[in-house]
C-alpha cells in the first residue's frame, strides 16, 4: 500500500494525535462514552461508559500504513470489539470517526441501547433536541415586524 509522503517528524505527529484527540472528544458527546484518558507517546485513547463499558484506541503513527487498533482490558467488552476490529482489517483507509461509529454500535447492546441497522443509526446523532416544534406557535398570536 502506497503511502503519501509525510514530512515532520514528531511535532507533526503529536498535532496529529491531538486532532485524533479532538475528534474523539466531539464523538463522545454525541454519546454515553467519556474519554478518559490521552497517551500520546502510546497514541492511545482510552474510553469508558457506564455500565463499565471500556475499550481503547491505538492510533497509527502519523497515518502512514498502519490501521487503528480498537481493544479492551475488559473480557466482558472484547467479543463485543470483533465487528470494529474485523471493519479495521477491511479494505481501504478508516477514519478515527468511523472507527468509533462501529465501536459503538458494537457496544449498543452492552450499554442497554437498542439495536440499529445502519440506516437508522445516522439519526442518532441527528436526534439531539434540534428540532422544537412548539417554536411554531409563539410565532402565530404575536407578528412583530
Amino acid at each position: 500500500r502506497a503511502c503519501g509522503e509525510r514530512g515532520g517528524g514528531r511535532e507533526r505527529a503529536s498535532m496529529a494525535f491531538q486532532q485524533l484527540a479532538d475528534v474523539a472528544e466531539k464523538w463522545c458527546s454525541n454519546t454515553p462514552f467519556e474519554l478518559i484518558a490521552t497517551e500520546e507517546t502510546e497514541r492511545r485513547m482510552d474510553f469508558y461508559a457506564d455500565p463499565g463499558v471500556s475499550f481503547y484506541v491505538l492510533c497509527p503513527d502519523s497515518g502512514c500504513g498502519d490501521n487503528f487498533h480498537v481493544w479492551s482490558e475488559s473480557e466482558d467488552c472484547l467479543p463485543f470489539l470483533q465487528l470494529a476490529q474485523d471493519y479495521i482489517s477491511s479494505c481501504g483507509k478508516k477514519t478515527l470517526h468511523e472507527i468509533l461509529e462501529k465501536v459503538f454500535k458494537s457496544f449498543r447492546p452492552l450499554l442497554g441501547l437498542p439495536d440499529v441497522d445502519d440506516d437508522a443509526f445516522e439519526e442518532y446523532n441527528a436526534d439531539v433536541e434540534e428540532e422544537e416544534p412548539e417554536a411554531d406557535h409563539q410565532q402565530m398570536g404575536v407578528s412583530q415586524q
